[in-house]
């Protein structure tokens, strides 16, 4: 097994809790950096005919969801990848 490939593993249950408390709370800074996703598609539902707000709708959501996937596992991968280095530069220290 390699702690590198994105997987149910100890790094996984690490991320989820890290995300579950370190992550949620956030500085105002954290704040300026949000993608304001339903204030946006609000914006784009009121520009358009009713008679597609509900297809656009569906499609906006999907690209959220689409979004969130994405960031999400590239984001775990990074910076498994990131502990997976320090830990590879410990243990070459030690082995030395």
């Amino acid at each position: 097994m390699s702690f590198r490939e994105v997987n149910d593993d100890i790094l996984k249950e690490i991320w989820e809790y890290r995300d579950q408390t370190e992550f949620a709370y956030m500085t105002k800074e954290d704040k300026k950096h949000m993608i304001y996703f339903d204030e946006i598609t609000e914006k784009i539902l009121n520009s358009i005919p009713k008679q597609n707000r509900k297809f656009v709708r569906q499609q906006l959501n999907k690209l959220d969801d689409n979004f969130s996937d994405y960031v999400g596992y590239w984001s775990e991968k990074y910076y498994r990848n990131g502990f997976c280095d320090g830990a590879e530069m410990i243990i070459g220290c030690l082995d030395k």
